[in-house]
């Protein structure tokens, strides 16, 4: 049977680059995204709020019988848990609904979608992906709720990597700033802005999507047999740069 993946968060522009690349290495990929209008990227898309995930297990099962009958004839070999909330607030403003939101799909949704089919992935020595960020670790102002999601997506990578072992292995990879439609449209008003980020990192330039979509093949990809609970920073060595004022 064909090898599939299930890329969350398959709207998105780094969503839409994993769907590229999983097919180009002959994957069949199952997009999901709570978009209505499915990515033409992604062979097969199921429209779904997987924050309901972590809300309930009626959302789990339905969510479980939806994908499975997209993947008829396909043997599920990956699972891409792209999909993310970035929600913005100093400590003052930060609400409940702010931590709910962003933990119910940054962090929880990727642990329930890998529960629900571990079974699976087991059965084909599968692997798992966690779309962190830079920001797990290097961080800014405003950014506590996606910092603080994102610094816990990559413990519970370490966590299933241990727990799912021997049979799948679970990375995660940690981009910097990468050039999708929703960073330019952030940077719309203040072109100047996006240069500066660019100017910022040592390689004069941020990520494609891409470049972040080939190394999550790689980490799928027997290539990388060996390589379990671990992150890979893809940020152009802006990691490694000291911003001090002299």
């Amino acid at each position: 049977m064909t090898p599939g993946v299930i890329i969350t968060g398959a709207s998105g522009g780094i969503g839409r680059a994993l769907c590229v690349e999983f097919k180009k290495n002959g994957y069949f990929t199952l997009g999901v995204d709570k978009e209505p209008e499915a990515p033409k990227e992604a062979d097969a898309y199921l429209c779904f709020d997987l924050s309901l995930l972590a809300k309930n297990e009626s959302s789990q099962e339905s969510f479980k019988r939806e994908v499975e009958s997209r993947f008829k004839g396909h043997a599920l070999k990956s699972i891409i848990n792209n999909a993310a909330v970035q929600i913005l607030g100093s400590t003052d403003q930060i609400k409940i609904k702010d931590w709910e939101d962003t933990l119910q799909l940054n962090l929880l949704a990727p642990f329930f979608v890998v529960q629900l089919f571990k079974k699976t992935l087991s059965e084909q020595k599968g692997s798992v992906i966690n779309i962190a960020s830079i920001h797990a670790s290097l961080t800014k102002s405003k950014f506590i709720c996606y910092a603080t999601s994102k610094s816990a997506l990559i413990g519970l990578t370490r966590a299933l990597a241990l727990d799912l072992a021997p049979h799948i292995r679970v990375n995660a990879i940690s981009p910097a700033a990468t050039d999708t439609p929703m960073l330019r449209e952030g940077f719309k008003d203040s072109p100047e802005k996006m240069k500066e980020l660019s100017d910022c990192s040592p390689l004069g330039r941020i990520a494609t999507p891409a470049e972040v979509a080939k190394v999550a093949v790689f980490l799928s990809s027997s290539d990388s047999s060996f390589i379990s609970g671990s992150t890979i920073q893809v940020d152009g060595a802006v990691g490694c740069r000291l911003h001090d004022p002299v």
